[in-house]
């Protein structure tokens, strides 16, 4: 039998019924959660200077330190998604969110490359089960005409953190020293994992949904029960694979993913060696990117949900906003040619702009997903995905060595968004359940 909330017992004592929201409280945790889990990975990208000075590490080999991240990040997707459908939502995330947030400390600790890369590795195994648990919880949590719009505002957590933190990181950095940055990171991220703790529940556990949230969100009132617990089988990820919608989604991630990384990483090692900036006019420019990155995630989700509403076709509301965004995101090229700095950083703002709205791609997961297989189905796509951020931080590190400039860098990287945009065309096909045979 389904609970009752707390919603459903105040409206009887007041007689009037209205559907509460308790949904867009776990979204802001999945938001503030995202935020933290960005800045733990991306800080690097900022302490890279002075680091890479005190430890002496040089541009090839930094690239190797950006990507190690990604190595472990990116092989434990399918372990993660295993063992988020075993144990769920609640658990995986407070235990991810702990660990990502100790390793992220213990940079601070590093005292040379064999530290450091451990430090890398470590953080990639922890923060591989965060995106699948976002898409899990928003497809239990949020009917499918409001899950483009809860993918914008959780996925925005990526770059508002960025945006709205950097100068209070750059002045960490300049005053406390690089160290300090990671130190400080990891201590929220501890403390948040109690917040996650005390505040995340499932749709069947909730004492503050009432029926009409419940009903709304489509949550079945006639099966509180939890769902059955998955065991893994290869069969499923084969299955799965064989899909051409997670191909076409997986590649498509991976193209947007290119240039998120560029950002993440290299982006302000090219404003200062390219574009010869000083530090203090880096941490003030490299917030616009951010910010219009986090405007097109939240325009991306709400284009849309208001695309769907209108025509009713699922294919139009979530390829649209994507290929557009990827074509946005190919225009990162032509900074090449940008003779000041407003132009370049106007050029980066509209391709961030277009990256931002590639984000959409989650929901797609969520729709696409198979019961009771969200976690594996999540962590096959953010695999695929996420090979970007093994290959491009080496790739832009090598050229860079190799020629001392960013131009093929830049290439390579607006290159990527086109074989996304290729992607969705061609390969992706309906975007519907995915109903696997037993």
């Amino acid at each position: 039998m389904a609970s009752y909330g707390q919603g459903d017992i105040a409206a009887q004592k007041t007689g009037v019924v209205k559907r509460t929201r308790t949904r867009m409280v776990i979204l802001t945790l999945l938001a503030i959660g995202t935020m933290i889990n960005y800045l733990d990975r991306t800080v690097l990208g900022i302490a890279a200077p002075q680091l890479s000075a005190d430890l002496g590490i040089g541009a090839a080999t930094m690239g190797i330190v950006f990507s190690a991240f990604a190595w472990t990040y990116a092989a434990m997707q399918i372990p993660g998604g295993i063992f988020l459908d075993r144990f769920g939502n609640k658990v995986t995330y407070a235990l991810a969110l702990f660990f990502w947030s100790a390793f992220t400390l213990f940079h601070g600790l590093t005292v040379g490359l064999k530290t450091l890369l451990l430090c890398r590795l470590g953080l990639g195994i922890s923060e591989a089960p965060c995106f699948p648990v976002n898409s899990r919880v928003v497809g239990k949590w949020f009917p499918q005409h409001e899950r483009a719009r809860a993918t914008a505002v959780y996925t925005v957590g990526e770059y508002v953190g960025l945006a709205a933190f950097a100068p209070l990181l750059f002045f960490i950095m300049e005053t406390f020293g690089w160290r300090a940055l990671f130190i400080t990171v990891g201590v929220v991220g501890i403390l948040f994992v109690l917040v996650w703790w005390r505040f995340y529940h499932e749709p069947h556990e909730s004492k503050t949904a009432n029926r009409l949230e419940l009903e709304y969100i489509g949550h079945d009132l006639k099966e509180a029960e939890p769902e059955p617990k998955m065991n893994f089988s290869w069969a499923n990820v084969a299955r799965l694979v064989k899909c051409r919608q997670i191909l076409g989604a997986g590649i498509g991630q991976f193209a947007g993913n290119t240039t998120l990384v560029f950002f993440l990483t290299w982006f302000p090692t090219y404003l200062a060696t390219e574009r010869h900036m000083p530090w203090l006019k880096v941490g003030f420019f490299a917030i616009l990117p951010f910010l219009a990155a986090a405007v097109g995630v939240m325009f991306g989700g709400w284009v849309s949900d208001q695309i769907l509403k209108r025509t009713g076709s699922v294919n139009i509301a979530r390829k649209l906003p994507i290929i557009s965004g990827l074509l946005m995101a190919s225009l990162i090229i032509t900074a090449n040619w940008m003779p000041t700095d407003a132009l370049v950083i106007t050029v980066m703002s509209v391709a961030f702009f277009g990256q931002g709205m590639v984000g959409l791609g989650w929901t797609l997961i969520s729709d696409m997903a198979p019961k009771n297989l969200a976690g594996l189905t999540g962590g096959l796509f953010n695999f695929c995905s996420n090979l970007a951020s093994i290959i491009t931080p080496l790739i832009v590190g090598f050229i860079v060595a190799a020629t001392g400039n960013f131009f093929y860098a830049l290439v390579y990287i607006g290159g990527a968004a086109l074989l996304g945009v290729f992607a969705y065309v061609f390969i992706l096909g309906d975007i519907k359940r995915i109903e696997l045979a037993d």
